[in-house]
């Protein structure tokens, strides 16, 4: 924070505003390009210790080759939310429940961006949360696709019935 002269900001309670959208279309002013990579790099460092900031910080990182004034906005944004949750981290217990149970989510053409899926997955061992991990598809999944998939699930289920 007193790296980048944020000390004085204003805290706030989410990382990013829920109705947030960043375009690389973005018409407002340029910003320093490199002040704009050395804080997206301070902020990735923080990720290993602040999952809670990994999905805003990198959906920020994008931007890194032309930054505008919008996108040096919401990463100040992070800076504030990051001011006012000085108390938030990872806690792990002492637990004798060893059971691994993992979880994950897809969304379809939730970046709103380049038009691609984005794929999640977490881990827990126990109550601890040991790995967890955000994706954006390398491929747009169309509706083609979709449907032969579908076909071929009904193939496979034919086979072994």
């Amino acid at each position: 924070m007193k790296k980048y002269k944020l000390e004085d900001l204003k805290e706030m309670n989410t990382p990013m505003h829920p109705t947030c959208t960043l375009s690389k279309e973005d018409t407002g002013s340029k910003v320093d390009q490199k002040l704009f990579r050395g804080m997206i790099s301070s902020l990735l460092y923080l990720t290993a210790s602040r999952p809670d900031i990994l999905f805003s910080v990198c959906l920020c990182a994008r931007f890194q080759s032309d930054p505008r004034e919008s996108h040096l906005n919401n990463v100040k944004r992070i800076f504030r939310y990051l001011k006012g949750t000085t108390n938030l981290g990872l806690f792990y217990r002492k637990s004798l429940d060893y059971k691994l149970v993992g979880f994950c989510d897809a969304d379809y053409l939730g970046d709103k961006i380049e038009r691609k899926s984005t794929s999640g997955n977490f881990q827990f061992l126990g109550e601890i949360l040991i790995s967890w991990a955000s994706k954006r598809q390398a491929t747009i999944f169309c509706k083609q696709q979709k449907q032969d998939t579908s076909q071929l699930q009904l193939v496979v289920h034919n086979y072994s019935g």
